[in-house]
């Protein structure tokens, strides 16, 4: 997917290519994971609404943590449990996903400034 440490530098048109590439990855698995989070939330709290759930569900996809009192079900907690730690792992990766090519221009640059 980059180039080895012995070829040139990718040009700035394939960088940013990249850059788009893994930003657009990175939306959709959010999107994904933000529709299971807000179907989650709605279908196991008996009083949520749907914008509520998809406020919960965004709330802890951020980082932020849950929002809103709902009354959850035990299915609903283990749910909610579950999903704020995949969420955080995701959310995470992602940050790192759509970084990866800025990371390794910034050292393929050292490296060829080296020789």
């Amino acid at each position: 997917m980059y180039e080895h440490k012995q070829q040139p530098l990718a040009s700035k048109r394939i960088y940013y290519k990249r850059i788009l590439n893994n930003i657009g990855w990175s939306a959709f698995i959010i999107t994904v994971m933000l529709l299971i989070g807000t179907a989650g939330y709605y279908y196991l709290s008996p009083d949520a609404l749907l914008i509520d759930a998809f406020h919960n569900a965004s709330m802890i996809l951020a980082g932020m943590g849950p929002v809103l009192e709902t009354k959850l079900t035990y299915a609903g907690k283990i749910f909610s449990s579950l999903y704020a730690l995949f969420s955080g792992v995701i959310f995470i990766t992602s940050i790192g996903f759509i970084l990866a090519p800025a990371i390794h221009r910034f050292f393929h640059k050292l490296h060829l400034e080296n020789k």
